[in-house]
């Protein structure tokens, strides 16, 4: 009989249990927005935060409640991505312009130098701890891979000392340009094929003796920009993307073969 008991009260508070679940579960419903799901099944699920919101379930929210109205904001997904989502949405696709990850750092072991040996953990975030890392040139690619490790898409590879990208697998998620602790990486057009591949901001003479390629702001390269395209800030030369038509005058002009095109 003690058994019987036990065992319908434990039935009773089970079933009151589960009844309060189901009452609970209807009363505390979180209504969504059906074009949330579908849109949300159209991106690839990088969460690469690119698009500027956090993560894939972010921007689907944000374009199913009309918060926003760019459809081509996912990187990784590009055009593809880019259409699905207009059609979902009813709207018209908008034209994507293909982007690609730049390291700005040409400081190869033929250019640049050591300027101790270091043997601490494996990492750039770690190494520039020690006094800006084990590089002649402070501004410059540590070499240790942390882009690499966050890559998905095996687009970046540690190449004599220098990070490199592969620009047909990199989709411009952006993760390696997050986690570079000197900021070296940039996402830019890659219709677009010129840039700066120089970080250096030490004054000509100091900077060309850390690296036989860097900037000297000489500002030959803003001189015959026909566009306005590019100048010299901090002694170190930057391109506006919007104003660029890919000339490659500053390339040609550059004495140090700083820019590439």
């Amino acid at each position: 009989m003690p058994i019987l008991i036990a065992t319908a009260v434990v039935t009773a508070i089970g079933l009151l249990c589960a009844v309060m679940l189901a009452v609970a579960s209807k009363a505390f419903e979180v209504k969504t927005n059906p074009k949330t799901e579908q849109i949300r099944a159209c991106l690839p699920g990088a969460n690469c935060g690119a698009c500027g919101y956090a993560g894939c379930d972010g921007y689907a929210n944000a374009l199913a409640e009309e918060i926003e109205t760019n459809t081509s904001l996912c990187t990784p997904g590009a055009a593809k991505v880019a259409a699905d989502v207009a059609e979902v949405l009813g709207v018209a696709a908008v034209e994507v312009t293909k982007k690609v990850a730049l390291v700005h750092c040409n400081g190869s072991c033929e250019n640049t130098g050591k300027k101790a040996e270091y043997k601490g953990p494996q990492s750039c975030s770690a190494a520039k701890l020690i006094f800006g890392g084990d590089g002649q040139c402070v501004y410059g690619c540590l070499g240790l891979g942390d882009c690499v490790s966050v890559c998905e898409y095996d687009a970046i590879h540690i190449v004599d000392g220098v990070a490199r990208v592969d620009i047909d697998a990199c989709t411009a998620c952006g993760r390696c340009a997050k986690k570079c602790p000197n900021a070296l990486i940039s996402i830019i057009p890659a219709t677009k094929p010129v840039a700066v591949k120089c970080s250096n901001k030490d004054k000509g003479a100091v900077a060309r003796k850390n690296c036989k390629v860097a900037c000297i702001g000489c500002m030959k390269c803003e001189k015959v920009c026909p566009n306005g395209a590019i100048k010299v800030e901090n002694n170190l030369s930057r391109i506006d993307y919007e104003k660029c038509i890919a000339c490659g005058a500053c390339a040609e002009a550059c004495p140090t073969n700083a820019i590439k095109f």
